[in-house]
């Protein structure tokens, strides 16, 4: 049996054209939906977060994007991971601590300081080399504390529908190739 994906998004509950719903859509995921999506805390965001996993049955597969790469690594610190979460897929992670970040989207900044903890599961994060809410270095450092792999999207802006990322297949691919480093081989893949 596949993985199921549990989509985590990040502030405005990512657009009906963004990568994430779409591949709701594609894949059958269950999704975080936030009472207020503009408003993001460890302890809500994470809460939610926990009770999407409790409600999904079987094995799963984090997918986050943004405030959603917040909200998976301060679950996993908050409630120490579950043992159905396989792995996670980390894209754009924000990075709350950001000096302008005060001024570009303040309501981030409620998700200071970002955990640096090790994940208790496998994770791929992806970051842009031109992200305007985290540096490419400081992508890095997060990959490095939180042990994850670390690959780079090349100047991809957000990785969002803004910087055309709608369907995204190429991340669709790095899904997969993750799936199937994370899962026993008698998984059925994407």
């Amino acid at each position: 049996m596949t993985p199921k994906l549990v989509i985590v998004p990040g502030l405005g509950d990512s657009g009906p054209d963004h990568w994430q719903t779409l591949w709701e859509q594609k894949f059958g995921a269950s999704r975080v939906r936030h009472d207020d999506p503009e408003n993001p805390t460890p302890q809500g965001w994470s809460a939610r977060l926990q009770q999407v996993i409790e409600a999904t049955p079987g094995d799963l597969i984090l997918v986050g994007h943004s405030c959603g790469v917040l909200t998976i690594v301060h679950w996993a610190e908050l409630y120490g991971g579950h043992l159905r979460v396989r792995g996670a897929l980390l894209v754009g992670p924000t990075d709350a601590e950001q000096a302008d970040m005060p001024a570009l989207y303040p309501a981030v900044c409620q998700m200071a300081p970002v955990p640096l903890s090790p994940l208790p599961f496998p994770a791929l994060v992806i970051a842009s080399e031109n992200d305007p809410y985290a540096g490419f270095e400081r992508a890095e450092f997060f990959a490095q504390a939180w042990e994850a792999e670390f690959m780079t999207a090349g100047e991809a802006g957000h990785i969002n529908t803004e910087s055309g990322h709608g369907d995204w297949p190429d991340g669709e691919m790095l899904l997969s190739e993750a799936m199937h480093a994370w899962t026993p081989p008698d998984f059925v893949r994407l």
